[in-house]
C-alpha cells in the first residue's frame, strides 16, 4: 500500500511541476545605445539573451518600429540555461536622434519584452 502511494504523490507532483514550467527570457541589456554614427558606420547590434526558465523557450515574432529592422532571431526553442541573439540593423541614412523599439513576443512568463534603441546619427561631412 505504501508504494502505491508513493507512486500516486510522485505522479502528482511531476503534474504540478509541470503546470509550473515556463520559460524566461532574461537579455543582458535590454537597451543598445549606438551613441553617435555616422551612416558610413557598421549599424548592426545584437540583443543577447538566455532562457533562465524551465521549460523550452519559443519566440514567436520580433518586431522592430519604424528606422531599425530585425535581422535574425532564434525560430527553433531555445532550452533552459540557452543564450540566443536577436540580430538587427538600424537604418543609418535616417539623420538625426534614434529612438526607437523592438518587441519580443514568446511563450515566456512575460510574454512580451520591449527593447529599447538609441543614439544618434551624424550628419555626413563632405
Amino acid at each position: 500500500m505504501k508504494f502505491k502511494s508513493f507512486i500516486l504523490l510522485a505522479f502528482f507532483t511531476f503534474i504540478a511541476y509541470a503546470q509550473d514550467a515556463k520559460p524566461e527570457i532574461t537579455f543582458d541589456s535590454k537597451v543598445i545605445n549606438y551613441g553617435k554614427i555616422s551612416s558610413k558606420d557598421n549599424a548592426r547590434r545584437v540583443f543577447k539573451f538566455k532562457n533562465t526558465g524551465n521549460a523550452p523557450l519559443i519566440i514567436e515574432k520580433v518586431k522592430g518600429s519604424c528606422g531599425c529592422v530585425v535581422l535574425d532571431y532564434p525560430k527553433k526553442p531555445i532550452m533552459p540555461n540557452e543564450t540566443g541573439e536577436i540580430e538587427i540593423i538600424y537604418n543609418v541614412l535616417k539623420k538625426g536622434k534614434i529612438s526607437r523599439t523592438v518587441t519580443v513576443t514568446s511563450n515566456a512568463k512575460t510574454p512580451v519584452k520591449v527593447l529599447k534603441i538609441k543614439g544618434r546619427v551624424l550628419k555626413q561631412k563632405h
